[in-house]
């Protein structure tokens, strides 16, 4: 009965599933290594920048510029605070709440900085300004009330230390860079934004404050771009899911159409299978033997 597994066509089914079946495993196998492989780099990069936010604070003349590897890195910079310029950057979630972050510049002492600015040959008044993020408040930017909280910044010299982080971009979370905000606030925080704001340089980076004076809270620093678990990784998971449902179907195809045929088989067999059916004869056509036998009269049979 399964005589037809021998045929051309089933040579051809069968050659195409024993290939088809390992192939589809093995390219499921080889997604899910590069899913594993990227899970594994970002505990990695995650465990170092853990130890490298719990080793001492560097100067921030030698973490510029920001990279990967040295944002979330402590910093530290001595300077004095522009008390003139201190702004508001609203729209900022911080545990699960709407709030604002309080950003004051720092006039950055490049000689306790790592001398920054005496490698360009700038003297001390085009010292540039380090935008240090103070601390995150709930509420609104807009609202007196709680813009009254607002703690004022030290005067005189100050060493502040903090986890330094990259400028941000357009499509950051919480970056609004649609302008039309009121004055004394700022949507992105970046050297572009604060060029025009202020009469001095400022730094292509900024700090979060460890210690937050007042009713502020202190901002965590945030991972850098590039070093989270991506959409790429889920990708390699989801295409290890695709090519295993592959090895499935293939599998699934070939029961079913050897049933089938092996249904067929077998009504053959038992001659339970309806005979094909003829097309009829034409006019004037001769009768084939078997309607001339049906034709035939009672008397010429007798």
């Amino acid at each position: 009965m399964y005589r037809f597994l021998l045929t051309p066509r089933w040579w051809v089914i069968n050659v195409f599933t024993l290939l088809a079946i390992p192939v589809c495993l093995f390219m499921g196998s080889w997604q899910l290594s590069r899913f594993e492989t990227r899970v594994n780099t970002h505990n990695q990069q995650q465990d170092e920048a853990s130890a490298e936010r719990k080793a001492a604070a560097r100067p921030l003349g030698d973490l510029l510029p920001v990279t990967a590897k040295t944002s979330g890195e402590r910093a530290t910079a001595t300077g004095r605070y522009d008390t003139a310029h201190q702004l508001l950057v609203p729209d900022r979630r911080l545990d699960d709440r709407d709030g604002f972050y309080v950003l004051t510049l720092l006039r950055v002492d490049e000689d306790k900085d790592g001398g920054k600015a005496g490698d360009r040959g700038e003297d001390k008044d085009g010292a540039e300004a380090l935008p240090v993020v103070r601390g995150w408040l709930p509420g609104d930017a807009d609202d007196p009330a709680a813009t009254a909280k607002v703690p004022a910044p030290p005067s005189g010299e100050v060493t502040v230390t903090g986890a330094l982080q990259a400028s941000e971009h357009q499509g950051g979370d919480g970056v609004s860079a649609s302008g039309g905000l009121p004055r004394g606030q700022l949507g992105m925080i970046s050297a572009a934004s604060l060029v025009n704001l202020v009469p001095y340089q400022v730094y292509d980076a900024w700090v979060t404050s460890a210690e937050a004076p007042g009713a502020l809270k202190p901002v965590p620093p945030t991972a850098a771009e590039g070093t989270g678990l991506d959409i790429k990784a889920f990708q390699n998971l989801g295409y290890t899911g695709e090519w295993f449902v592959f090895a499935g179907f293939v599998v699934f195809m070939w029961f079913r159409l050897f049933r089938r045929e092996a249904e067929t088989a077998r009504d053959l067999a038992l001659g339970i299978t309806p005979p094909e059916p003829t097309a009829p004869a034409a006019p004037g056509a001769d009768p084939t033997p078997d309607d001339a036998e049906r034709n035939r009269s009672p008397s010429a049979t007798a």
